[in-house]
């Protein structure tokens, strides 16, 4: 597996994580609302629930994932 391939999996694990547990914890507390308020202009069916959890998770995976394999890709290009 790529070095690119490599950074875009970690950080689409980070940062789905993050979605997910993130929006669990405004759930119970109301923690992040006006983060995860942005998140949701952003993410098309996302919301603050329990299946807004799921899909900020994938979402969040996707995001990550993509951008940084992308960001990854083109350092290896510019660099060697």
């Amino acid at each position: 597996m790529s070095k690119a391939k490599r950074l875009g999996l970690a950080g689409g694990i980070i940062w789905g994580l993050m979605m997910f547990i993130t929006t669990i914890i405004s759930i119970y507390t109301g923690y992040g609302d006006r983060f995860l308020e942005v998140m949701a202009s952003i993410y098309p069916g996302y919301d603050i629930s329990w299946g807004g959890s799921v899909i900020g998770g994938v979402y969040g995976f996707l995001d990550a994932g993509i951008g940084l394999w992308l960001l990854g890709w083109l350092y290896t290009k510019f660099g060697e």
